[in-house]
């Protein structure tokens, strides 16, 4: 098996995950800022590591804790990213995707003109992946919109985070465009339902009229608007450039043959799709509306939405994958814990130390359903396994069980 020539072989991070340096260099607090770690949880508890109030957030903000509060250091990637860089060049790789983190160049969001400091940065940054011949793929909105907008604007609920969100991503690409030819938007715009706080700003005791799963419809139909927005500029800013759409790829198989976990496991493969329908395609597809219709749910839309949608269309798909689900009919099947979801266990997979169940054929079903669906480039930005990995004394790690 070989690869083409340039095949981008590589690795991701994000800000929010490595860069630390929370307020240094001028940048603003994130909504990763203010996300706390509960040891006390399961790892498979993803309700409780994602539920937050807005109590939760003012004990934040008056905190200066860096270790209950893990992204504020990450791994100081912030001071050490030309030596991290070098170590990543020296595995052969070809790309490296990351993401810029919005209050680096918007503190608050609703600034005019970005941070100096925070371009000056990121464009250190870029020199350093040119100088080791490492393509960038470069991520708007990865899980840390500025807290300001969160609290001021109910987050991505409010139509004129779109406008805040377009200003940001021209300051980035007028500032670091000579660097980068691939974007995304937003990482997994999909899972403002599972955590809508990390990635849509949305406090769930703070939405009006506490119609919170109305909010998270409400909040992606924005976010939709601002990507083709996004776009749509980039497209007449940098014509050789490419924006891609970013979607958690969760395929879900039949727990057994009958027909109510089949149909079940269609509804989920469907739901799945549909954020990428709308980037990819430009239009909501039937189906999904009429699924909001028999929900209840009514999208408020500017007039000219529909031909936003239309016009800045997504030139690849991005996916992450790591792992598949089952469903079943049946109340009573043992679950096993996903990315953020609960499913059947699966009893022909193993599972790591997470629950997470270890499915490679999974992968190649993802990128034969989606490359037959989409027919546009694809890039799978995240994957892997987690797992407690025991260091040797002489540094090395024997991690056979991840390279299996």
């Amino acid at each position: 098996m070989s690869f083409k020539a340039d095949f981008l072989w590589g690795g991701a991070i994000a800000a929010n995950q490595v860069e630390g340096a929370w307020r240094e260099g001028g940048k603003g607090i994130s909504v990763a800022d203010v996300a706390k770690f509960k040891p006390h949880l399961d790892v498979s508890d993803y309700a409780g590591h994602n539920t937050v109030t807005y109590e939760d957030i003012i004990q934040a903000e008056k905190s200066s804790d860096e270790t209950y509060y893990p992204k504020r250091r990450g791994i100081d990637f912030y001071h050490h990213y030309e030596d991290d860089i070098a170590l990543f060049a020296e595995m052969g790789f070809k790309t490296l995707r990351i993401s810029i983190a919005w209050t680096r160049l918007f503190p608050t969001g609703e600034e005019i003109e970005p941070n100096p400091q925070g371009v000056a940065y990121y464009q250190s940054v870029f020199k350093a992946l040119k100088k080791h011949h490492i393509e960038p793929i470069v991520t708007l909105s990865h899980y840390e919109m500025p807290l300001y907008l969160s609290k001021k604007y109910h987050g991505w609920l409010d139509r004129r985070l779109i406008d805040f969100f377009v200003t940001y991503a021209q300051a980035a690409f007028e500032s670091f465009g000579e660097y980068v030819k691939y974007w995304l938007t937003f990482n997994e715009i999909d899972s403002v339902g599972r955590h809508p706080f990390i990635t849509a700003g949305l406090i769930p005791d703070q939405i009006p009229d506490d119609n919170l799963e109305s909010a998270v419809y409400q909040s992606l139909h924005h976010q939709y608007v601002a990507a083709a927005k996004a776009t749509t500029l980039l497209h007449q800013m940098s014509p050789s450039s490419r924006m891609g759409s970013m979607l958690t790829k969760l395929t879900t198989y039949p727990n057994t043959a009958n027909p109510d976990d089949v149909l079940l496991a269609l509804q989920r493969n469907l739901d799945n799709y549909a954020p990428a329908d709308v980037q990819v395609f430009g239009t909501y597809p039937p189906l999904y509306e009429r699924y909001l219709k028999n929900k209840g749910i009514e999208i408020k839309k500017g007039k000219d939405d529909d031909a936003v949608l239309k016009k800045g269309t997504a030139d690849y798909l991005a996916f992450s994958y790591y792992m598949s689900r089952t469903e079943s009919a049946d109340p009573t099947k043992e679950k096993a814990a996903g990315n953020t979801i609960m499913s059947v266990k699966n009893p022909y997979l193993a599972s790591t130390e997470w629950g997470w169940q270890i499915d490679p054929v999974g992968l190649e079903i993802s990128l034969l359903e989606l490359y037959d669906r989409y027919r546009v480039p694809l890039i799978v930005v995240e994957n892997g396994m987690g797992a407690t990995d025991k260091t040797n004394v002489d540094g090395t790690i024997n991690d056979d069980y991840r390279i299996n």
